[in-house]
This record gives C-alpha cells, sequence and structure tokens, in this order.
C-alpha cells in the first residue's frame, strides 16, 4: 500500500522514472497524460472536453484536471497504490488530491522530487533534441518550460515540504543510478515511519 507523487523538472528524466519506481513498488504509474490520452481515445464525456483543449495546444483547466484524476484514483488497480505523475501541479490542486484521497480512506505516504542543475537539464535537452530530431526543443522552449516549471511547482513542493513529505534525490547522472538512489530514499523514508 504505497501512494507515491514524483515531481521533477522538464529533462529530469520524471516520466522514466515513474515507471521504474512504480514497478519496484508494485504499483501502477499514473501520468496525467495517459489519463488525458485514454479518456480521448475512449470518447468520455470528460475526455471529449479535454480533447477541445488539447486540439488548441492550451492547457486543461484545473477543474477538468481534477475531474479526470478522480476518476482515474477510483479505478480497482490503483486500490492496493499509485505513483502520480504530472498532478497536482499547482497549490489548490493539491488540496484536491487531498480530498480525493481523503474521499477513499487513503493519504499520500511521500514525495518524489527528482533535483538536477538546470545546466545538465538544458544539456540532456540538446542531445534529446539531437537524437529524436524534435524541433519543438530548442533552449528557448526549454527554458521557458523551466521558468514556468519553477513558479509552478515550487509552492507544491512547499506545502509537501511543510508536511515533512518531500524525499529529495539528486537527479544527475546516469539513469540507473538515479532509481537507485530513489529506491533507497524513498523505502529509508518509508522504513523511518515518518507520516504526515
Amino acid at each position: 500500500m504505497t501512494r507515491l507523487l514524483i515531481i521533477g523538472p522538464p529533462g529530469s528524466g520524471k516520466g522514466t522514472q515513474a515507471v521504474h519506481i512504480a514497478r519496484h513498488f508494485k504499483v501502477p504509474a499514473v501520468s496525467t497524460g495517459e489519463i488525458f490520452r485514454t479518456n480521448v481515445s475512449a470518447e468520455t464525456p470528460l475526455g471529449q472536453e479535454a480533447a477541445q483543449y488539447l486540439d488548441d495546444g492550451a492547457f486543461v483547466p484545473d477543474h477538468l484536471t481534477n475531474a479526470l484524476v478522480r476518476e482515474r484514483l477510483r479505478d480497482s488497480d490503483v486500490r492496493p497504490g499509485f505513483l502520480l505523475d504530472g498532478y497536482p501541479r499547482t497549490a489548490p490542486q493539491v488540496m484536491e488530491l487531498d480530498n480525493m484521497l481523503a474521499s477513499l480512506g487513503h493519504r499520500l505516504d511521500a514525495v518524489v522530487e527528482l533535483r538536477a542543475p538546470d545546466s545538465e537539464l538544458e544539456q540532456r535537452m540538446i542531445q534529446r533534441a539531437k537524437e529524436q530530431g524534435r524541433k519543438d526543443d530548442t533552449v528557448d522552449v526549454f527554458r521557458r518550460r523551466l521558468e514556468l516549471y519553477h513558479r509552478e511547482t515550487h509552492e507544491v513542493v512547499s506545502v509537501y515540504a511543510g508536511r515533512g513529505m518531500v524525499v529529495s534525490v539528486d537527479g544527475s547522472g546516469e539513469p540507473g543510478a538515479i532509481t537507485e538512489r530513489a529506491i533507497a530514499a524513498v523505502e529509508k523514508f518509508l522504513a523511518a515511519g515518518v507520516a504526515p
């Protein structure tokens, strides 16, 4: 019964780490991107509403994101636990997640925060752009995304840090080493029995 949240800047390999960490703890990795795609492809009422924003390249508004995540957290596969990736992104979403989990009789166990110097993240992005031929991965676009991340998620991390739930992990270096550090840090945190 492990319920985790992972937070990390663009270029931190958060999606990759989420999958590996979730596999270790035998829980599903649940990303907002996956929730959006599943609902849009299934043409659920919420998915159809989300598609209008996604098709325009706009952010899906909080009320809709909250509703989609709430539905996902009611699924049977996440009853034993989960690792959330991409939600919550704002302080109001933190409160919304608290309410969702409380209504199910659950709470988060820990928040994994991947940290790496901006310069390293930028180099990773440049390398990825070269390898994958992605035109959208320009330095300017990356810096804007990074600035947005620091501005938005700072308050989310602050809220969870205030509850003593944040497990900071050095996100520098090779992906395998980062995974090992993250798993060890979370296991140590959970074993210590620190409850929010």
